[in-house]
């Protein structure tokens, strides 16, 4: 097998399952996916050279950091990302999730290992979100400092508007990706060729920036600078900061309109644009005191940049908070966060979601380091460690699909696990020292996110084995309804089961206190597949268990949300014909305390209580009908 695709890579692109244009895609793509990478020129160079750890505008330091972001965007991005990372779609769906589910079924009777790498991803997925919370706040407020160059009678008004500017964006976020991408498209299309024309204009004037382009430059610079060429790497690293948000929005548009924005758009404005501010620099290295991005602009074109430039940063937001989307209903689907209100934002394309209670809580935080860090040169130290660790993560989760997955010998997955790691090393080892600088809240965001995620899979588990205990094999129970005869009611009785054997708790609660059962029983489970999605003819198992029991297996992907409606259509399809709006649907539901012998911390199970006593509940989130449903109470001691 080749290093370049798996059998599964090598076939035909679905992750878009409308007939939709590519171009339209690829315009759209632009909105969603490229605005985090394609506002990086706002404050990358004037990090480089004016944060709290940048190095001497000397041409020497020009020519290297030029060259250094040269070759990350082109290795890293273009090569890591765009080239291998991309083929390793889940029927489409990228993510650090999707690759932990196509290992599922390969690891996990190893449990160990699995444990592992299950924690290993649940760690990167954490430290994603901490950089959501990050990247709207950094890329609005650099943007609307660009009044600062136009008067100083603007400073007092910076933070405020980006305050505003950042609610007004999660206000929009219910409209859904589709409707933002065919807004944002266009304008991105707009900012690219503004990043290349205002670079070109500076490269026409000093080509010789142009020479950065020869790596040796980037040798050079670290000879000059040692250990502190190191730290600038931390500052470095900001041109590469959308790419783990690239690989977690695929689902939402496709590989092939993503490869093509990329290479034909993108990637030539970034660097256009970036040798353009070097170019400014080498001529008049004075200007690392202002940001040298809105020096490439005329004076008289200063506040149409500003407003451009936070629409662009606006955008660049919006690819975060569309990656945060996905994977927490990824997280949902495979256990590791409680049911959240998901919307549908789009029926020709799938993946196109809102999440309200998600979008505040990041509207929330984001407003939050605005009004306390006030300067995007200060929110820089706490930005780059996440996508830098998140990036190490999924290389390492790429080594295992290769290997495990895909069949390929050890010695091909290493090479690539090897200079994905030597690139990835390096840049979080700088990011690493910006720590103090800020980086810890980014840290302390993601911690506290992976102890939600792990304490919720643990204590669901936990509950699973608590009702397994309390199942009978579906054989013994029968005989027992045979024998004791019970009174059959007219109608339908769906049994929501977590477990697809056996009979459920309620079902023998409910027999139990009532002493009479349905004409018809369905013991439903709604089951989490391997797969984003699972095809409609696939979706339902119907088993006929005798005396008017029928246990129906109901599997949905970890990029879909169930539905009941849908599953009863799919049943009567099968020859099972239900009435909805006449079937009664009995559900369980927990009364938990701390008092039991559960192996998890008395503060794990408290926060386990709280999170389940908050989660969307069961009626919404599977959109049962209210008036047919019956919850039935049990006491568990955790």
């Amino acid at each position: 097998m080749g290093l370049f695709a798996s059998p599964q890579a090598r076939q035909q692109d679905t992750s878009a399952l409308s007939p939709v244009n590519p171009a339209f895609l690829a315009i759209s793509a632009l909105g969603v996916i490229y605005g985090d990478i394609g506002t990086s020129p706002l404050y990358t160079i004037k990090e480089c050279f004016s944060g709290k750890h940048g190095v001497a505008p000397t041409p020497e330091n020009i020519l290297g950091i030029l060259s250094m972001i040269f070759w990350s965007l082109l290795l890293v991005v273009g090569v890591k990302y765009v080239v291998f990372i991309m083929q390793a779609d889940n029927k489409g769906e990228g993510g650090i999730f999707s690759l932990l589910a196509m290992l599922q079924g390969k690891l996990k009777a190893d449990t160990k290992w699995w444990a592992f790498l299950t924690i290993l991803a649940a760690f990167g997925a954490a430290l994603l979100y901490g950089d959501g919370v990050i990247t709207p706040a950094i890329s609005v407020l650099s943007a609307i400092e660009g009044l600062n160059m136009a008067t100083d009678a603007a400073a007092h008004f910076i933070v405020p508007l980006t305050c505003l500017v950042l609610i007004i964006l999660f206000s929009f976020q219910r409209y859904g990706t589709a409707v933002i991408g065919r807004l944002f498209g266009p304008v991105m299309v707009v900012w690219f060729l503004i990043l290349g024309v205002l670079g070109v204009r500076a490269i026409l004037a000093y080509p010789l920036i142009l020479t950065a382009m020869n790596p040796v430059h980037a040798v050079n610079f670290f000879a000059i600078n040692h250990v502190h060429g190191i730290v600038v790497l931390g500052s470095v690293v900001l041109c590469i900061t959308g790419g783990e948000a690239l690989y977690a929005d695929m689902g939402h548009f496709g590989r092939r309109p993503i490869r093509l924005t990329w290479y034909g758009i993108v990637l030539p404005g970034l660097i256009l644009n970036y040798y353009g501010q070097g170019a400014l620099l080498l001529h008049n290295p004075d200007l690392t005191s202002v940001n040298p991005f809105y020096a490439l602009a005329p004076k008289s074109l200063l506040y149409p940049l500003v407003a451009l430039a936070t629409f662009a940063t606006i955008i660049a937001s919006q690819a975060m908070i569309s990656g945060v989307y996905s994977l927490t209903q990824q997280a949902i689907q495979l256990g590791f966060i409680p049911r959240m209100h998901i919307i549908h934002t789009s029926r020709q394309t799938r993946g196109q979601i809102y999440m309200p209670m998600v979008n505040w809580m990041l509207m929330i935080a984001c407003l939050t380091l605005v009004l306390a860090f006030q300067e995007s040169s200060r929110l820089a130290g706490a930005y780059g460690i996440a996508v830098t660790a998140t990036m190490a993560i999924t290389s390492f989760m790429y080594f295992e699909v290769t290997h495990i997955r895909w069949k390929w010998p050890l010695w091909q997955s290493l090479i690539l696990l090897i200079l994905f790691l030597l690139l990835d090393g390096a840049f979080l080892s700088a990011n690493l020292l910006k720590i103090v600088d800020g980086g810890w809240i980014t840290i302390c965001i993601a911690a506290s996110i992976l102890i939600v995620m792990i304490t919720w899979r643990d204590g669901r588990a936990y509950l699973a084995r608590y009702y397994s205990l309390m199942r009978i094999p579906a054989p013994v129970f029968l005989k027992d309804i045979a024998g004791y005869n019970p009174q059959r009611t007219a109608g339908t009785a769906v049994f929501m089961s977590i477990s697809p054997d056996g009979i459920p708790h309620t079902l023998l609660h409910h027999f139990k206190h009532n002493e009479a059962l349905h004409e018809q029983v369905l013991i439903l489970s709604v089951l989490s597949a391997e797969t984003p999605t699972v095809a409609p003819e696939e979706r339902v198992r119907v088993e006929d268990l005798g005396l008017g029991f029928y246990r129906i297996k109901a599997s949905y992907g970890f990029m879909e949300t169930p539905d009941i409606h849908k599953i009863l259509d799919l049943v009567g399809a099968k020859g099972l014909p239900v009435d909805i709006y006449s079937t009664s649907f009995y559900l369980g539901r927990e009364t938990m305390s701390a008092t039991g012998t559960a192996p998890m911390a008395q503060w794990r199970k408290k926060l386990f209580i709280f999170m389940s006593r908050n989660a969307w509940n069961a009626t919404a989130f599977f959109s049962l009908p209210p008036d047919r449903v019956v919850e039935l109470g049990n006491q568990v001691e955790l």
